[in-house]
């Protein structure tokens, strides 16, 4: 009686130090730096291509994983669990590699879909502010925290709506031009030349906003010419015109705007509660 008694309470102990183990949660232990996010790139196209694509891209038998809005929501720890352990079921199987590598994977997937404030972007962030209002000349078309010209999108809050990745390609890589940046150069009946960028526009008008940041509505019929150019006015060769520290202090400014101006706002709506 005594023994069933010592084996039952060694199921409930051996029972209870299992659940204890399961709820231990594992933590990152490399941290979100470019050094490991480089690792972790390195080490996802060596062991995960053979079903996903190159750099996270859609692969033949698997979703891409930096493009699939399902997969944004995902944890650190839930991607660790599914490398480690596969998904059962599915495709998807436990991966034999180090906890090291597993991690510097999630490291690399997750910094492929975070907003680039959520990513440590190296840089000097004041110097980055100098090259934006000068060299690099962003301040002509593009505002930040109501400084700056109108012409491009508001760069305020830049770092909390798109990733890193899209922010260096959309530095470096021409791409189509947006809606509501289309570069249009009109002439009037009257002989008048404006050129500048259509906000709106259907058969019977424009909204124009010209290169002084002047607004205009156009009427077509009163339009002579209107000619729309297949050259987008952002230019995307920062990588070559700025030195390397130059573009990554511009990158590392662009990328911390929404952590700026959230303190901003905290430190204001503090300053109104007092």
């Amino acid at each position: 009686m005594r023994m069933r008694f010592t084996y039952s309470a060694f199921l409930v102990v051996g029972a209870f130090s299992y659940a204890l183990a399961q709820s231990v949660v594992p933590k990152n232990p490399f941290g979100h730096g470019p050094e490991v996010v480089a690792e972790g790139h390195a080490i996802f196209n060596q062991t995960c291509t053979t079903c996903h694509g190159m750099d996270g891209s859609e692969g033949e038998r698997a979703p891409a994983l930096v493009g699939e809005r399902r997969f944004f929501r995902l944890s650190e720890n839930a991607l660790y669990d599914t490398i480690k352990h596969g998904i059962p079921g599915t495709g998807m199987p436990a991966l034999n590699l180090p906890d090291e590598s597993i991690w510097k994977i999630v490291v690399f997937i997750r910094a492929m879909r975070s907003s680039a404030s959520e990513v440590d972007v190296p840089g000097d962030v004041a110097h980055g502010k100098q090259v934006f209002s000068g060299k690099g000349g962003c301040v002509k078309c593009h505002m930040i925290n109501g400084e700056g010209g109108t012409i491009g999108p508001d760069l305020s809050n830049i770092g909390a709506q798109i990733t890193l990745k899209r922010m260096k390609e959309a530095l470096t890589v021409d791409g189509p031009i947006p809606t509501g940046y289309q570069p249009v150069k009109v002439v009037t009946l009257k002989g008048t030349t404006i050129e500048g960028v259509a906000k709106n526009q259907d058969n019977f008008s424009i909204q124009l906003l010209d290169n002084q940041n002047h607004l205009h509505l156009l009427d077509r019929a009163e339009l002579k010419s209107v000619e729309e150019s297949k050259i987008s006015l952002m230019p995307h060769n920062y990588d070559k015109v700025l030195s390397r520290e130059e573009y990554n202090d511009l990158l590392a400014m662009l990328a911390k705007q929404a952590t700026v101006n959230l303190h901003k706002k905290v430190e204001g709506d503090g300053e109104v509660g007092r």
